[in-house]
């Protein structure tokens, strides 16, 4: 059983499937989140969709590229867990599979190429404070106990 977090799902909603990878990437006491400006400005964790026909490892990789810019290595799943939610950028009611892992940040190669994002150093406490989905909280408050 994959552990639920954030709203129970709407009877009434017809949801898609919708995994995705997301990596919880520190470099010493800090932690590289990405800062997504619309449609509600929030900080996440790094990482975003599995496309059809691809593993989650290799979704994670173009995922936090795209999103901070940069190069990861060592990443191993730690977890996962699903949430329901509307993605308006997708006019979309999804059931989000989210498969978290921890990696290093290797390298940056440039900002992100993702429109609307910002790669953010912060402290990792502070980082899981502020990041929007608690379903990643709970993963970094875990990893960071």
């Amino acid at each position: 059983m994959i552990r639920r977090f954030g709203m129970p799902p709407k009877p009434e909603v017809n949801y898609s499937l919708r995994p995705g990878a997301y990596a919880i990437l520190l470099h010493g006491a800090d932690m590289l989140l990405t800062h997504q400006s619309e449609p509600e400005p929030e900080f996440q964790l790094p990482g975003g969709g599995i496309d059809p026909g691809e593993s989650p490892l290799i979704a994670l990789y173009r995922e936090v590229y795209e999103e901070t810019g940069w190069t990861i290595c060592q990443a191993r799943k730690i977890g996962a867990y699903r949430r329901f939610t509307y993605m308006p950028e997708y006019d979309l009611w999804a059931e989000k599979l989210c498969h978290i892992f921890l990696a290093r940040p290797a390298r940056r190669l440039g900002p992100p190429i993702e429109p609307l994002h910002t790669a953010v150093w912060m402290p990792a406490a502070e980082a899981a404070r502020l990041l929007a989905s608690s379903g990643d909280r709970h993963f970094v408050e875990t990893f960071l106990r």
